[in-house]
């Protein structure tokens, strides 16, 4: 076939010259051209272009898949354009129903689906493509589990459940995201009995990532200064969205089905390895220092929200960090380094907008970190 024969040097610098138009340019040092991939495979990915989308397309590019994006053409339209092997369907499945005219002819070895919180959007597009897909692959959350309290749980723990499933219309579905996200799981294992590949992610970051979910910590690092950090042997868990990425293709290629709880890294990672890891990845002159749980819940200053990433492993939320990954480490989730990771994330925040890096997503603002720096230390005296 084709797809099995070296590439000519020609066929290579076109092929080379439209990745990186497409900014597929981070995955060609890591990935390689010739690391094509033994059976090359018909990939729809629903969604495509947001936050994780872009690099599943980009690491199935690499590896010499054919991918069709379904979507609205609103999210970085435009962003595959002239790619070879990449096409686009433009539809939507957000109405009571969706709009699948898109989907009507094409077959596929594997559907991905993305963006989807609603139950129905899963049951709608499995029964858009019926018949004529293989493998579904659902990317939930690690937030689907009923109870957070268990250090290293794997995926045989009990999932959240919900009354009815009728608040996926109701406007404040999200408040259900991790019940929904479970209903969502059982309709693409009901639609795909047996080859259905459910991902759960816990925090996902990185290139892209819009939600500044740990980009605070290299831009807040790099400004320099004391800085507020949570305690420092506390446990926390994340995933880079391209190893993400390069997970779910790998587990298309080789037709992985059941469950995985997919977060990193894949030992045990501290606090103070993240900050000081991302303290020398961005060369910083900073003083962090750490305080307690007990200090931080005093003061006010919120996990996740106010200081990213941490929550603290205790109470309700001990296991929270904590998630076993064994399943998805034996079937092929692997990392890359963590400097990696810190600086690409600092350079995708720093060439965005001045507008858009004025106020990070998830931080604690500057005058409220000495105040609460100065608490610290008077109450130390």
């Amino acid at each position: 076939m084709g797809y099995a024969r070296p590439m000519s040097s020609t066929r290579r610098e076109f092929l080379t010259t439209s990745l990186l138009a497409a900014g597929l340019a981070p995955h060609l040092d890591r990935v390689g051209l010739a690391q094509r991939a033994a059976k090359p495979l018909r990939i729809l990915i629903l969604g495509g272009t947001g936050f994780i989308g872009p690099h599943q397309v980009r690491y199935a590019a690499s590896r010499g898949h054919h991918v069709t994006l379904f979507n609205r053409g609103r999210t970085n339209p435009g962003l595959f354009k002239g790619v070879p092997n990449i096409e686009e369907r433009i539809g939507d499945r957000a109405p009571n129903p969706g709009n699948y005219d898109a989907l009507k002819s094409g077959e596929w070895d594997v559907v991905i689906d993305n963006p989807t919180t609603r139950p129905r959007w899963v049951k709608d597009a499995a029964a858009a493509v019926k018949g004529r897909a293989g493998h579904y692959v659902f990317i939930s959350t690690i937030s689907v589990y009923a109870a957070n309290d268990t250090p290293g749980a794997d995926e045989s723990a009990a999932l959240a459940t919900i009354a009815s499933p009728d608040v996926q219309e109701t406007p404040d579905f999200m408040r259900y995201y991790g019940p929904l996200k479970a209903l969502a799981e059982k309709e693409a294992q009901t639609a795909f009995p047996g080859r259905a590949t459910i991902i759960r992610p816990g925090l996902i970051v990185g290139v892209g990532d819009p939600s500044d979910r740990f980009t605070y910590w290299p831009v807040r690092l790099k400004r320099g200064g004391e800085v507020l950090a949570p305690p420092a042997d506390d446990p926390v868990q994340l995933i880079d969205a391209r190893d993400l990425g390069e997970f779910v293709i790998r587990c298309c290629e080789r037709q992985t089905y059941g469950v995985f709880n997919a977060t990193g890294p894949a030992s045990r990672f501290t606090v103070r390895q993240m900050l000081e890891g991302t303290k020398a990845a961005v060369a910083s002159n900073a003083t962090l220092t750490y305080t307690t749980a007990a200090f931080l819940e005093a003061q006010k200053v919120n996990g996740w929200s106010d200081l990213p990433v941490w929550v603290p492993p205790e109470g309700e939320t001990k296991g929270f960090t904590q998630r076993s990954i064994a399943k998805a480490l034996a079937a092929g989730l692997t990392f890359r380094p963590f400097a990696d990771t810190v600086k690409e994330t600092l350079a995708f925040y720093d060439a965005q907008s001045a507008e858009r890096k004025a106020q990070l997503h998830a931080s604690l603002a500057a005058d409220r970190e000495a105040t609460v720096l100065a608490a610290w230390k008077a109450q130390r005296k």
